[in-house]
């Protein structure tokens, strides 16, 4: 079964996500904790948690389909000392607050170099930053998201995440997400039948199937390999409607947290209805 939603708002408070992601169609939501751009977020309160947790149940949302995100300051492998430091503090608080929500999974971008580290030099900061911040918190996994490849970001070859994993400690703790437009605009071309098979089959032989914890299911505005992140609505870019008919038919994204990034959220529910109705019997 497919678990489609999006990455919805937090606004007036955190319990507001299930409400808002039932209120589109969704059977999967991601949100942000906290702030998406400071280092330190207002605490939950106990109230505040109670009523998500309620909210949860009552529309049917699990922890295995909620992919919450890490604030976008993060950077687990800054050759920075300061502001690794602060990357670090800031991951583990975020970590605390799926604990307290009782959420299962915590999605990161891996890191960038910023031109003053070799890419190997930065994946180890990584992994070291993971080996320090996960045995100081329980359960929560670690997710790492591929990215576009944009800048100095790593994170865009998925030797960059194997090599990540390969580093980590506690393998029970650590799991990757896939972006399509980032994956597109990375080089893997999703769009062809014949890209669409190489690709997840360099997934599973380079990082192991195993691994696979959600998707964020994007459409891009820019062409294959363009190494730029620019997310468009579905139907409206680069990938083509036959790559979401693939996608949507393929076993191996059944029970996993499918998530929308797409950039305009007054149509999510018709894009997911759109999906749903893209599946066949």
């Amino acid at each position: 079964m497919k678990y489609i939603g999006a990455h919805v708002s937090i606004a007036g408070g955190v319990s507001n996500a299930p409400i808002e992601a039932q209120s589109i169609g969704a059977r999967a939501f991601a949100l942000f904790t906290g702030s998406s751009n400071r280092w330190k977020s207002k605490d939950i309160s106990k109230e505040e948690e109670e009523k998500f947790k309620k909210y949860c149940e009552e529309f049917g949302f699990t922890n295995e389909h909620i992919l919450p995100h890490d604030n976008f300051l993060i950077n687990l492998g800054s050759p920075d000392e300061e502001k690794l430091a602060l990357s670090r503090q800031s991951f583990l608080d975020e970590t605390r607050r799926c604990e307290q929500l009782g959420l299962k999974y915590l999605n990161f971008h891996p890191g960038s170099h910023v031109n003053k580290m070799s890419e190997e030099e930065c994946l180890d900061k990584i992994a070291e930053s993971l080996n320090l911040i996960l045995p100081q918190t329980e359960n929560v996994i670690a997710v790492i998201e591929n990215t576009a490849g944009q800048g100095s970001n790593l994170g865009y070859d998925f030797a960059h995440l194997a090599h990540i994993i390969e580093k980590v400690d506690n393998k029970d703790r650590v799991g990757v997400c896939i972006d399509t437009c980032h994956a597109y605009s990375a080089g893997y071309d999703l769009a062809t039948p014949e890209g669409y098979s190489k690709t997840w089959k360099e997934f599973d032989d380079i990082i192991g199937a195993q691994y696979l914890k959600g998707i964020h299911l994007n459409d891009d505005k820019r062409a294959l390999g363009s190494r730029i992140d620019r997310h468009e609505s579905l139907r409206k870019g680069t990938l083509g409607e036959g790559f979401f008919e693939m996608f949507v038919n393929d076993p191996r994204f059944d029970n996993i947290p499918i998530i929308l990034e797409t950039p305009n959220p007054e149509i999510w529910k018709e894009e997911i209805e759109w999906l749903y109705s893209l599946i066949r019997e």
